[in-house]
């Protein structure tokens, strides 16, 4: 089929995921007049995806707007490690893949095209798998986490199932990490979210050197898990898998070199999510608010804005980066259980100011003082980004 031109639009979002997606629903609702054109190659909105986020990484008036697409919130979370267990008092939330699809349609659908791939993406025009082109001011790429970033990362695969047991399982409040499992490939722990009486989404999850996912055999574990809390399966209603970036360094100027010949990167291609936990929604959160509250929308003014969020966020979490090094890189696999252990006995407030990667000084300090659950020896030749990047060797 030959090129045509069939409409103009403002703003088109090339991807449908959470970042793009939360952008598409913001502009809808800051400016109603906006045309706008978000494509999705999937069938569905955020793919088979669950998003979780602690109540204090967002702001109130954040929070209130992102609260349609919660599915479930719980009061507190509990932690389980083999030295203790513990209950944080700290609001959780999780958005399905269901819901998210569900309300950002209702919002959104007359300018969302499902089951289309864009083939060709400029930074005035897109042309998709019909053959149909379509130009815009403003074109943003948003297509998932590329595998090319100049970024040295570790990795957090998970595989979980979303059951429904014959009985009632008992549980009550989130578990965000069971770490009294077999340790296996790094650190593992098991996560639990507790939907109502009889479901359950039990996840496998595993800090790794590299991103390879066996699912059969994640598979498995977490029914192995699930028979011995005693839970007995009726059905499984969903499965899940992937791989978030754990990141140990890079080079930010080289992600944005040449940008502007290209659309913009948001999302993960923006390295906008968070360096330790890869949690993205309250990026994705701030990213929406951020750019709808521009003047005007064009791709040079929004690549701007999401240039300067994103090299805003990477020096502000230069000591997650530090971290992670001392995870990957000064920790062997099965010691990396120790320096969580160490970090979830610190106070609330630590805790919950880690998940929203805003640290202060007296955080900082803390998560290093004391007896350090790694040695001195192996720790300092992580403390300089530049022990990771440029990589010597090929990295992940």
């Amino acid at each position: 089929m030959a090129n045509s031109i069939e409409e103009n639009y403002d703003v088109i979002l090339a991807g449908g995921g959470l970042a793009s997606t939360l952008l598409a629903v913001r502009l809808r609702e800051r400016h109603p007049t906006l045309k706008l054109l978000l494509v999705e190659q999937a069938e569905t909105l955020g793919a088979n995806h669950t998003w979780s986020f602690h109540t204090t990484d967002l702001k109130q008036e954040h929070y209130d707007w992102i609260k349609p697409f919660i599915a479930c919130a719980w009061p507190d979370q509990q932690l389980k490690f083999p030295k203790f267990t513990r209950i944080i008092d700290v609001g959780y939330n999780t958005i399905s893949a269901e819901k998210f699809h569900a309300v950002a349609m209702e919002r959104i659908g007359e300018s969302v095209r499902l089951a289309t791939r864009v083939t060709t993406l400029g930074r005035d025009h897109v042309i998709l798998n019909d053959g149909q082109r379509y130009d815009a001011q403003c074109v943003i790429d948003a297509r998932g986490l590329k595998t090319d970033l100049p970024l040295a990362l570790g990795f957090q695969k998970f595989l979980g199932l979303e059951i429904r047991c014959i009985e009632p399982h008992g549980e009550t409040r989130p578990t965000i990490m069971d770490a009294t499992v077999s340790q296996k490939d790094g650190y593992r722990f098991v996560y639990t979210l507790p939907f109502d009486t009889h479901r359950l989404l039990v996840e496998d999850t595993y800090y790794s050197d590299g991103e390879d996912v066996s699912v059969d055999q994640l598979r498995e574990r977490v029914k192995s898990y699930i028979a011995a809390q005693g839970w007995q399966i009726a059905d499984v209603e969903r499965e899940e898998n992937g791989v978030l970036p754990v990141v140990l360094g890079g080079d930010m100027d080289a992600l944005w070199r040449n940008r502007t010949e290209t659309p913009p990167p948001l999302g993960l291609r923006a390295a906008l999510f968070h360096p330790t936990t890869g949690y993205s929604l309250p990026d994705a959160v701030r990213a929406a608010e951020s750019i709808s509250n521009l003047d005007g929308f064009t791709t040079t003014s929004v690549a701007i804005e999401i240039e300067r969020l994103s090299r805003a966020a990477w020096s502000e979490r230069r000591y997650f980066r530090l971290l992670n090094r001392m995870l990957f890189r000064g920790a062997l696999p099965h010691e990396r259980v120790d320096i969580f252990q160490h970090f979830y006995r610190l106070g609330t407030g630590t805790i919950s100011r880690f998940y929203a990667a805003r640290l202060n000084g007296f955080d900082k300090a803390r998560i290093l003082i004391g007896k350090p659950p790694i040695p001195v020896s192996k720790a300092l030749p992580c403390l300089l980004e530049s022990s990771v990047w440029p990589p010597s060797e090929p990295v992940g």
